[in-house]
């Protein structure tokens, strides 16, 4: 098993997707370092050798803003722009999307589960308008 910057990745699938399972690399990301250390995308993790497992350790530990540290930036980010008191900021202290995305209808992933207010739906003894 390879255990790379804190994260056991895949042994089963190929390289540059198992590359992705650590936060911060993506699929653009893990096809640069897997072309700047000499491996080939395609090669299952379990058939690496030590040598290029060790290739792969050191370019993303030396290179890469990976895991810990980089989840620890984008939090002192979002703390940094909620006490500024900037849109953004107050977007992400309400839970709301902080983009620009429309929020009367859909935005049901940042808001979470509907909540059911009273008053609202076709009253009792009333015709359809």
């Amino acid at each position: 098993m390879a255990r790379i910057a804190g994260v056991d990745i895949p042994r089963h699938k190929q390289a540059w997707v198992s590359l992705q399972y650590i936060y911060g690399i993506g699929p653009s990301q893990s096809q640069k370092i897997l072309a700047q250390t000499g491996v080939n995308p395609q090669t299952r993790v379990n058939d690496l050798t030590e040598e290029e497992v060790n290739r792969l350790r050191e370019v993303i530990d030396r290179e890469h803003k990976v895991e810990g540290d980089l989840r620890k930036e984008v939090n002192l980010n979002i703390k940094r722009l909620t006490e500024i008191g900037s849109y953004r900021g107050t977007r992400h202290r309400r839970n709301l999307p902080a983009r620009g995305q429309r929020t009367r209808t859909n935005a049901r992933t940042k808001r979470g589960s509907r909540k059911t207010v009273a008053g609202r739906g076709q009253k009792r003894g009333m015709a359809k308008k």
